[in-house]
């Protein structure tokens, strides 16, 4: 197994790429995740993106570790609490087995517990459309086709009817997502786990799931199947191989990658931050809230393009409205100046969506992972007559240990401290 981090560069020798590897590494889902590229010699060069995650070749397993968090099981709590929900405690070294998981295995881990909830529970059964050819009349007489195939005939009459059963879509979903894990996880523990549920949702639901996608469009939660819906997204995540951020873009999806887009991921997991503890306050968060008035053409007097920052908090403080613009990165900052695009962004949403208390300078928060001990860098625009115009504050989030703080005593403290750095 082949090992590296986000944003590292990596050269192995005596690696040669089957056919299939290399159709596998030219595709442009696995392309813009993690580059692999053969050199001369039997070399590899291997370059990964801001992507977390397993990729498994004929020729190795390239395994990318988190380059901003403890392990691969703060990948999964950062899903989970980003969903809304409340952080899975899962003993990796306990069930898992021996070494470390990587972080499909704890995909395929969480797929298999789900699944044998919902069998201690009994899958659920709904009536399905079925069109059959009978003995006996049974639901509506299809007579167009009994007069084209079964003309004469009343022993074998076409009906179309309603059968109460437990093959569909809710249990094909979850069926297909621990045939897989059965099939293709790396742990011998997670495997036979996984092989005892697949049996027996094998026999729940026998007819092939068909396309992911539209499964996943034309899913519909209510009062008799929302207990499903934890297990379906663990079973979405393993079989579209982790691609949270184009799960519904066009072309194959890549059976043998597993890959977390860490940026897609730290913004809704920042964004929900931010919600929970503005909860209570007053405050309001909008998250990617469109403002297409910002910028204009004057010419025509339409809008030129819209500006969508990806948090706007707004509120009051001490009765005075205030309104603070959040632009999330994944960059860790620490140690390092913010980079020049960024100042550019966010001082177009201070200048244009921020509104302070009284006469405060308009300022943007520019919410990144980083330390404990990180430092604060706090930019501003000077007038030509020394004036401050706009201002850019960063405010880091040390992942590791606030993941432990919300999963502890400490998270009412915690979320009130994070919002008060942004509001500082």
């Amino acid at each position: 197994m082949l090992t590296l981090r986000e944003y590292e560069t990596r050269v192995v020798d005596g690696v040669r790429l089957s056919a299939a590897d290399r159709a596998l590494c030219a595709g442009e889902q696995l392309a813009a995740r993690l580059q692999v590229r053969e050199l001369a010699g039997g070399r590899l060069e291997l370059t990964a993106g801001p992507c977390v995650g397993v990729v498994r070749l004929d020729a190795c397993e390239i395994r990318v570790l988190p380059k901003y968090l403890g392990e691969e099981l703060d990948v999964l709590r950062m899903l989970e609490y980003a969903a809304g929900r409340g952080l899975p405690a899962l003993d990796a070294a306990r069930t898992v087995g021996a070494g470390a998981p990587h972080l499909r295995d704890l995909v395929a881990l969480l797929v298999t517990e789900h699944c044998d909830r919902l069998l201690a529970r009994g899958v659920r059964r709904d009536y399905v459309t079925v069109e059959d050819e009978l003995p006996a009349v049974r639901g509506r007489l299809l007579a167009e086709r009994q007069v084209l195939r079964h003309y004469g005939r009343l022993d074998r009459l076409a009906c179309r009817f309603d059968e109460h059963d437990t093959d569909i879509v809710d249990n094909r979903l979850c069926a297909a997502a621990i045939d897989l894990a059965a099939r293709t996880a790396h742990s011998p523990a997670v495997r036979a786990r996984a092989r005892r549920a697949a049996h027996r949702f094998a026999q729940v639901a026998p007819t092939r799931l068909g396309d992911l996608r539209t499964v996943l469009a034309g899913l519909d939660y209510h009062r008799h199947n929302s207990h499903y819906a934890q297990a379906h997204r663990w079973a979405a995540l393993l079989l579209s191989g982790g691609g949270i951020a184009d799960l519904f873009s066009p072309g194959p999806l890549a059976s043998r990658a597993f890959l977390i887009d860490m940026n897609v991921l730290f913004e809704s997991f920042a964004t929900r931050l931010l919600r929970e503890a503005a909860d209570g306050t007053g405050f309001t968060v909008r998250d990617q809230a469109r403002h297409g008035g910002v910028l204009h053409d004057e010419r025509t007097g339409r809008s030129y393009t819209e500006v969508r920052p990806d948090v706007l908090l707004c509120g009051s403080v001490d009765g005075a409205p205030l309104r603070r613009p959040v632009d999330v990165k994944y960059k860790l900052y620490d140690g390092r100046r913010l980079t020049t695009p960024d100042l550019y962004q966010a001082f177009l949403y201070a200048h244009a969506l921020s509104r302070e208390p009284g006469e405060g300078t308009p300022t943007c928060v520019l919410l990144h992972p980083g330390g404990a001990s990180a430092s604060r860098e706090s930019v501003a625009v000077r007038r030509w007559d020394g004036t401050t115009s706009a201002r850019v504050r960063s405010v880091s989030l040390d992942l590791p240990s606030l993941l432990g703080a919300l999963g502890g005593a400490e998270r009412r403290t915690t979320l009130a401290r994070v919002l008060r750095a942004v509001l500082d």
